[in-house]
């Protein structure tokens, strides 16, 4: 393309002024010199280009190895050791637990107090819901089972 744009210019003489006399040894006498100028030029361009391709590819790999190796070190701190002061697993399943909690109200309990508090709960077993309560319990799941299965109902 910018050959044929080059072309047109030294047949049709524009460019420098010439003198309507001079006109035809002009262009007889300038064409080899416009002609080789503007291939020099057109190649000179199309090496520019070349280079500025050249250019923009080599950004773009370097930017990409850049983010890639950023993002493989951001995710190495997930891969990382645990923290040194973290009782390791193994250690904590060989530990014997010394300490209790209440399954009454949560509160802690020496050893002896947690035997006595699992007897007294084999011996007497907590006390049961009344029934109607119980029934009331019972409805109320039911309901909200079906209006799982019929979300359209509303009773």
């Amino acid at each position: 393309m910018s050959l044929d744009i080059a072309r047109f210019l030294l047949i049709w003489g524009i460019g420098e002024p010439v003198a309507w006399a001079d006109l035809p040894l002009v262009r007889h006498r300038r064409r080899k010199n416009r002609f080789s100028c503007c291939v020099v030029n057109t190649v000179g361009e199309m090496v520019k280009v070349k280079i500025k391709k050249l250019v923009k590819l080599l950004s773009l790999f370097v930017t990409s190895a850049t983010l890639i190796f950023l993002s493989s070190y951001w995710g190495s701190a997930v891969i990382a050791l645990p923290p040194p002061e973290d009782t390791p697993e193994e250690i904590l399943r060989t530990q014997i637990i010394i300490e209790a909690r209440s399954p009454i109200d949560g509160k802690f309990l020496t050893p002896a107090e947690y035997a006595q508090l699992q007897e007294q709960l084999q011996v007497v077993p907590p006390p049961k819901l009344d029934p109607k309560i119980r029934d009331q319990i019972y409805l109320l799941r039911l309901r909200k089972t079906l209006l799982q299965f019929f979300p359209f109902l509303n009773f």
